[in-house]
């Protein structure tokens, strides 16, 4: 049974770069087994809230909190074994190594006791297995082999999300995950982020509409830093302010 109590949650979560401000008093949670879009217009805050959130920035006040502990002042490798693992908006992948190889790091990184050179060969089974259930849960288990420059920019950003499954998070955070995919693509992802949604709390950065109503249980809006918005998406596609702000804004 999922708890009362936040999985994630920040509390009035400042970030300043100099006179700028990105983020603007941001208090927001999301409980187990969500689907959270957050959307809002260019220059909203959201990839920014995405950096805060995982450590690679540290916010200018506000806290932060996975599972009730405080993780504001952790370092991202910390953030990542405590079961938060996220996507980028450009996709960082290793080029030149195997689908298989580059989901096979990750997998290894969060075993009990790494491999190294004398390694009991059942070990090296398990982290095998391990990647080979990744791959077939993103639908990759045909391209294993396959070099990561070779593949289209979909399989790329499929590839991200498994590469952050590798990990074993309980939270992902994906950043434009259909950005700059086809249609086809597209479906593809959608297909991926449902099937994973059915163990593991989701978090997305989506400029789409489509995407965000056809995945998210609730939304959040952003503008200027702020949460402006947060419903259903029933709720934020009939919200005034989210059409003026943000909706009128799509092509």
């Amino acid at each position: 049974m999922a708890s009362n109590h936040p999985l994630l949650e920040t509390v009035s979560v400042t970030m300043r770069f100099g006179g700028l401000t990105a983020l603007d008093q941001v208090s927001y949670s999301i409980h187990e087994g969500d689907v959270r879009g957050i959307i809002g217009p260019n220059g909203a805050g959201k990839t920014t809230l995405f950096n805060v959130i995982t450590g690679e920035l540290k916010p200018t006040s506000g806290k932060i909190f996975l599972r009730g502990e405080e993780i504001t002042h952790l370092p991202p490798h910390l953030i990542c074994q405590k079961g938060l693992s996220r996507t980028f908006q450009l996709t960082l992948i290793f080029p030149e190594m195997t689908v298989y190889d580059s989901i096979w790091v990750g997998v290894n990184s969060r075993a009990k006791k790494p491999w190294n050179p004398v390694l009991v060969a059942h070990r090296v089974s398990d982290l095998s297995q391990k990647t080979q259930e990744i791959c077939h849960l993103v639908g990759l288990e045909e391209k294993m082999d396959e070099l990561v420059c070779n593949l289209s920019y979909g399989d790329q950003k499929i590839l991200e999300m498994a590469m952050a499954l590798s990990t074993q998070p309980s939270v992902l955070l994906l950043d434009e995950p259909t950005q700059g995919v086809s249609p086809k693509e597209t479906d593809h992802i959608i297909q991926v982020i449902e099937r994973l949604s059915k163990n593991m709390t989701i978090i997305l950065i989506e400029h789409s509409m489509d995407v965000v109503l056809r995945l998210c249980h609730r939304i959040t809006v952003l503008s200027e830093g702020r949460v402006v918005a947060e419903g259903s998406p029933n709720e934020i596609s009939k919200n005034e302010e989210v059409q003026r702000i943000y909706l009128g804004e799509v092509s």
